[in-house]
């Protein structure tokens, strides 16, 4: 990856390892750093059939976007095969306009942002839910968005309409199926209003440093 940014080369490795530690120990990973909605602990089985402890923890607003599902050795890597891809091709060119403090931050807002969302939809509307949200997903929406705002003349292929189209349409377009597969309750297991609150938190991000910026101009 001699190419790519610091940051994102960072956030590749770090997530394609802790995928590998998945694959040995992913059951106690999951328990303590997936993303548990509020409230009290519960006692769940594991892959293992293993029963533990489980609840939500501080820290799991940001150590649940370093774990994906999927079993590496029966060949079970879409999940975070779709994510590394996107940020790589999304994450580079955001870091290199952003540089590398402003777009960490970017990206941890995001996948806090992301969490929040989920928390929030769960408690809420789901309370009966109780299960684990994991993957980077929340990040690379943000990072999705970032690309459309900093770069609005280029052109991307999404999987959904493999067209290349301008890149806010195709980020409009990408968040109002997200929006409306979240509300019809379509794809369950998909946490798309992670994904939104991803992308919420970092165009309210975006536009406080657009603010700041330009009222040190003035």
């Amino acid at each position: 990856m001699p190419n790519l940014p610091p940051v994102t080369r960072a956030l590749l490795i770090a997530n394609v390892s802790f995928f590998l530690m998945q694959q040995f120990d992913g059951n106690y990973l999951i328990a303590h750093y997936a993303l548990w909605p509020l409230g009290p602990s519960h006692w769940e089985h594991l892959n293992n059939g293993v029963g533990v402890d489980v609840g939500f923890s501080l820290w799991q607003l940001v150590t649940y976007s370093f774990l994906h599902g999927g079993d590496l050795w029966r060949g079970e890597i879409a999940h975070i095969a779709f994510n590394m891809f996107a940020l790589w091709m999304f994450g580079s060119p955001v870091e290199n306009a952003l540089g590398a403090r402003r777009y960490s931050i970017y990206y941890v807002v995001c996948v806090v942002g992301a969490a929040v969302a989920q928390l929030l939809v769960i408690h809420f509307f789901k309370p009966e839910d109780f299960y684990a949200t994991l993957g980077a997903s929340g990040g690379v929406f943000g990072l999705l968005l970032a690309f459309a705002l900093i770069y609005p003349g280029a052109r991307i292929a999404l999987l959904i309409f493999p067209v290349p189209i301008p890149a806010m349409i195709a980020v409009i377009g990408y968040m109002a199926v997200e929006l409306v597969l979240g509300i019809t309750g379509t794809q369950e297991g998909v946490a798309h209003f992670a994904h939104l609150g991803g992308a919420a938190a970092g165009y309210v991000l975006l536009r406080l440093w657009r603010a700041q910026a330009m009222n040190r101009r003035d």
